[in-house]
């Protein structure tokens, strides 16, 4: 990465000067095409309209927009002028939505029509000074059209900028409030070339897409991936099952990255004769179902590769084409990145020996700065320069990486220790599961029980006699001591906006009237030498 393209101004600089009338981005729904010319005068428009309404420097601008090219244009305009981007979940409503602004500080809102009352019922009470729609709506300003009499701002690229914020980027919030991890440009410039340098090595005749929406992460660094490589990205509206791979074939798509529910809502659609037939020559996917990643690759005949990443670490760990015929549906995460070290650690911070468990700490490019405006979390995240995930991993003698859950998804039962990840995978192997989450039920006597939320397959009736029907299938599978004594059978379960399951709120809604429990263990009780009592089942 040369010092000319180290931050994201100026690789929207060097991709419109070397590709400017190639096609950037393709806006699905929308129909909308933009060249990388286009992408660089109207983000300069932009910048030109925020400059003039007093956006500095390290302003903060939150952004509450659905997948439409003013999200992604208003994020480089941001960066040209040296101010930060708040990306805004489109599903927060007050609460939410008030935490992120207040927390973050941010001074001006760029929206649309539909989230106008929002941001205006919340612009009162916190430090917003302006609000402004990409489509009008009342008591509000607009922001211009793409008017090539509107001359765009000049973008004076600065190597300084490369280590300066440009997102407060908030976490999906599934173990409490959301924390605004602060990422600079270099985080971003880190990323996007190293999806270049490394597998898959994107160039400028890939066409690359995504289909989640533009305030979680993934589409921004695909943004960023397109202006480094040249690629055309397709952004499609959000992720549906039953459309996406006539999408893949529409657009001529060779590459993209998926991750949660995703593989296993593709699996479920009807199998079809056009399945083999597409341009995508490798899928990145982070949490792929171990059970079902060889059926996944046969069933489109294209190979699958595991990713590892976290929004406060940029892209860390990747299975490479030399490692994957080896570890496929082993849950191997692959190996560290050119720019990333890993540690697998001890509480303490010794490294473990090959084979054992430890925590996953990284170093190196790209990570977060910090936790925005939070010391204490930022210093229970990073011990003596290593970012603590919170990840559970071992490593073989090759140096390959592998999952083995979270350090804090575990459920304590009578002195053991079960992990959530190892019962979930277990679950959704079963064909009458189509999603399942673990949590802690507290008990009394055992410290804590394990409760399954189950969200049944198509065709499968919930209640005691499925409940039964899973306890018998854990029990075959797992330790008995592992398999759920609490069962809640739902239509869906809350996500995130990265399709993961939001624990938080089922740990919250605990044991309720119409959750189930298997009767197979004797529930008694002994004494041990010192007089407490102890589960012996």
């Amino acid at each position: 990465m040369t010092e000319t393209q180290a931050d994201l101004a100026a690789l929207m600089e060097a991709a419109a000067d070397r590709w400017p009338d190639a096609t950037a981005w393709v806006f699905d729904e929308r129909g909308e095409r933009l060249s990388f010319s286009d992408v660089r005068h109207r983000a300069g428009v932009l910048a030109r309209f925020l400059s003039e309404h007093g956006v500095e420097e390290g302003d903060r601008v939150a952004v509450m927009l659905d997948n439409r090219p003013e999200f992604p244009l208003t994020w480089l305009a941001v960066a040209s002028i040296g101010a930060v981007l708040v990306p805004l979940n489109i599903n927060y409503l007050d609460d939410d939505a008030g935490h992120v602004l207040h927390q973050s500080g941010a001074a001006v809102v760029v929206t649309c029509r539909r989230f106008v009352p929002l941001m205006r019922r919340l612009a009162s009470s916190s430090s917003v000074r302006a609000v402004f729609s990409v489509d009008g709506g009342d008591q509000v300003g607009t922001l211009p059209a793409p008017d090539e009499s509107y001359l765009p701002a000049p973008v004076t690229p600065r190597a300084a900028r490369a280590n300066l914020p440009v997102n407060i980027q908030y976490t999906s919030g599934t173990t409490g409030k959301p924390k605004g991890c602060v990422l600079s440009h270099r985080y971003w410039t880190t990323l996007a070339h190293g999806l270049v340098a490394e597998h898959p090595h994107l160039r400028e005749d890939d066409v690359i897409l995504t289909a989640q929406p533009f305030h979680y992460i993934d589409p921004q660094w695909n943004i960023a991936a397109a202006l480094a490589s040249g690629a055309t990205l397709v952004v499609l509206d959000g992720f549906h099952p039953s459309t996406f791979w006539e999408k893949v074939r529409q657009h001529s798509v060779s590459w993209f990255y998926c991750l949660g529910l995703m593989p296993t809502l593709l699996l479920q659609m009807p199998p079809s004769y056009a399945d083999k037939n597409h341009r995508v020559r490798a899928v990145h996917c982070s949490a792929i179902p171990l059970a079902l990643h060889r059926e996944l690759e046969e069933r489109w005949g294209v190979p699958w590769f595991e990713a590892f990443g976290m929004t406060e670490t940029g892209a860390d760990i990747r299975v490479s084409p030399s490692d994957h015929d080896e570890v496929l549906g082993t849950g191997c995460l692959g190996r560290p990145l050119p720019h990333r070290e890993v540690q697998i650690s001890t509480p303490q911070g010794e490294p473990v020996a090959d084979g054992e468990t430890g925590e996953l700490w990284l170093r190196g490019l790209g990570l977060m700065l910090r936790y925005h405006d939070d010391p204490d979390a930022t210093q229970r995240a990073f011990d003596s320069g290593w970012f603590r995930t919170g990840d559970l991993v071992r490593a073989d003698t090759e140096g390959r990486i592998y999952y083995v859950g979270r350090l804090k998804d575990s459920i304590r039962r009578s002195g053991e220790n079960i992990s959530a990840a190892e019962i979930e995978e277990v679950l959704t192997q079963h064909e009458a599961v189509a999603l399942a989450a673990v949590v802690p039920a507290p008990d009394e006597l055992r410290e804590e029980e394990v409760h399954a939320f189950v969200v049944p397959s198509t065709g499968r009736r919930p209640g005691q006699a499925l409940a039964d029907e899973l306890d018998r299938f854990c029990r075959s599978r797992l330790a008995y001591f592992k398999a759920p004594r609490y069962w809640t059978f739902r239509e869906k379960l809350p996500m995130t906006a990265s399709e993961r399951v939001e624990k938080a709120s089922l740990k919250a809604e605990g044991v309720s009237a119409d959750t189930l429990e298997t009767g197979h263990r004797a529930r008694h009780t002994g004494v041990t030498a010192s007089g407490r009592g102890q589960a012996h089942n």
